[in-house]
């Protein structure tokens, strides 16, 4: 047996597509494991969690759209370093990371907008309003569905990834305004109230739950997302079999 066959796998060395579809083969599993635990707790603690003095039960859906609306920041922002890998570091496979987060964002970004909607109609008395916050993580959706569609309608790989990565940086841009938007603007959301620069202003007894949940979903998102790669890789892999067996048919 080689040396490099015995050797342990190194993260440069899942630039390799064949290894990395090794190493997602062995992670995934524990991922979705720990997934589905996590966010079995994080569901108990934030059913067991007291309600709000103003917002009653409400307040519940906080411990599911407040991850969702992380999630959707975090992805576009694990996007835009996979743009980075793209155009700067030529890194083989962070077009195929961009590409698989693009959907598994847009659903999470998707799913901020309809549970922040649901919350929003017993406390301001609308489903929708275009204020700043929620006009921007609109336009993040717009821009998940816009990349979406940008890497699906070229036919040529390379051109496809380049467009992406270009339109990727461009956009995030998006990205602070939507964090700061209720710092600079007077928006119907309130201010920041776990990360600041003061400590969390909600209760433990709520800020426990909340973060449970939103590690849940992370995990949740990196099997998603792993797990999408894999199968991204193993598309292309097919494709270029394809056309392949094609030119020799046609030779």
């Amino acid at each position: 047996m080689s040396e490099t066959s015995t050797r342990p796998t190194g993260w440069i060395d899942l630039a390799n597509p064949t290894r990395f579809v090794a190493f997602a083969d062995r992670l995934s599993p524990w991922l979705w494991t720990a997934a589905a635990v996590i966010l079995a707790c994080g569901l108990y603690m934030s059913f067991a969690a007291p309600a709000d003095f103003q917002q009653g039960i409400t307040v519940r859906i906080m411990y599911i759209h407040v991850p969702f609306a992380w999630l959707a920041m975090l992805c576009y922002t694990l996007m835009a370093v996979s743009a980075l890998g793209t155009l700067v570091w030529r890194h083989p496979l962070a077009d195929v990371a961009l590409k698989s987060a693009a959907p598994v964002g847009a659903t999470f970004t998707a799913l901020a907008l309809i549970t922040g909607s649901i919350w929003g109609k017993p406390m301001w008395g609308t489903w929708w309003v275009w204020d700043a916050r929620l006009t921007s993580v609109f336009v993040l959706f717009l821009m998940y569905l816009g990349i979406i569609a940008l890497t699906r309608a070229l036919d040529d790989a390379g051109r496809a990834a380049w467009a992406a990565a270009v339109i990727t940086l461009v956009g995030f841009v998006n990205i602070p305004i939507i964090k700061f938007s209720v710092d600079w603007w007077n928006t119907l959301h309130q201010p920041a109230s776990v990360f600041r620069l003061g400590g969390p202003t909600i209760d433990p007894s709520m800020l426990v739950p909340l973060l449970v949940m939103a590690v849940g979903f992370t995990v949740l998102f990196f099997a998603l997302h792993l797990t999408a790669m894999r199968s991204e890789i193993l598309r292309r892999r097919v494709a270029a079999m394809r056309r392949m067996a094609a030119r020799r048919a046609n030779a």
